[in-house]
């Protein structure tokens, strides 16, 4: 099998410019990444593999990757509900598949709240968590892993190493490497994901947003009423907690998918199990 068909386009919409990026051909997915802040790029190559017999709509969320926006540009969650109401219509579609890996799980479903009869598939990939003390649970768990010993010793040996002096690049990638070990069950994974930047902006403006947030309530009254076709997947090792997924998952009366063994990145250290999960679910050409 041949690489997937990639086409890039600029959408403008509600007064800025959105990077959109297609994989593949067929009935349209869209993937909304994480950060807040991040872009697309990191989703890359791994979630590809679900690109066959589909197309994966990546964009840039307003204010990170290539849709930057100036600083007086609000670039909080009902921006970025809204900019996706307003895709949907440049798109032309009645209604969308999402796919939501980490904030983007989140987002998804603040969208799904505002706009529930726009939303025909719903796929939650290791969603951040859906209210506040959760949330407020995975930064200490994270954090925790983060200064674990091995961890502590690796950035101190790359610090005496020398390597900025002789290669930046390499020890540019070692550093990102090292901040983002703690999100996998196998920090050594760590290598494996595509470099990316956090616009600090983006994210603060996000979770102030947000504020004191619980979605729990919303979440089961929109159930109840516009029932929609949802999957959650969620490593079991992830540092948000599976059971901040399971509890999503039993709002929306939706089968959760736990990988063992598995940390907060799946399509990286796991990919055949996220295939199998998702794949049969999000629609594509026969």
């Amino acid at each position: 099998m041949g690489e997937p068909r990639v086409a890039d386009a600029e959408r403008h919409v509600r007064g800025v410019t959105l990077f959109e990026r297609r994989v593949g051909e067929g009935p349209p997915v869209v993937v909304l990444h994480g950060g807040p802040g991040a872009s697309h790029d990191y989703l890359r190559p791994g979630l590809d593999v679900l690109a066959e017999g589909r197309t994966l709509v990546y964009y840039d969320q307003r204010g990170g990757g290539r849709s930057a926006v100036g600083r007086d540009v609000a670039a909080g969650w009902a921006e970025q509900v809204a900019d996706l109401e307003a895709l949907r219509e440049a798109w032309g579609l009645e209604q969308l598949a999402l796919l939501g890996y980490s904030w983007g799980g989140l987002l998804a479903l603040l969208y799904w709240l505002a706009h529930p009869a726009r939303v025909a598939r719903l796929a939650l990939l290791a969603p951040a968590p859906a209210w506040r003390t959760a949330r407020d649970a995975f930064e200490a768990r994270f954090a925790e892993r983060s200064l674990a010993p091995a961890l502590q010793a690796a950035r101190a040996e790359l610090r005496a190493s020398g390597l900025r002096e002789r290669d930046l690049a390499a020890y540019q990638q070692r550093l990102f490497e090292l901040a983002v070990a703690g999100y996998f069950h196998d920090p050594a994974r760590a290598r494996d994901l595509v470099p990316f930047r956090v616009v600090e902006r983006v994210q603060k403006a996000v979770w102030e947003g947000l504020g004191d947030f619980d979605l729990r309530p919303a979440l089961a009254e929109a159930a109840a009423r516009h029932p929609v076709a949802a999957r959650v997947v969620h490593g079991e090792d992830d540092p948000i907690p599976l059971e901040s997924a399971r509890a999503v998952a039993g709002l929306l009366g939706a089968p959760l998918v736990a990988i063992p063994a598995c940390g907060h990145v799946p399509y990286v250290e796991a990919p055949d199990a996220v295939r199998a999960a998702l794949d049969p679910f999000l629609p594509r050409h026969a």
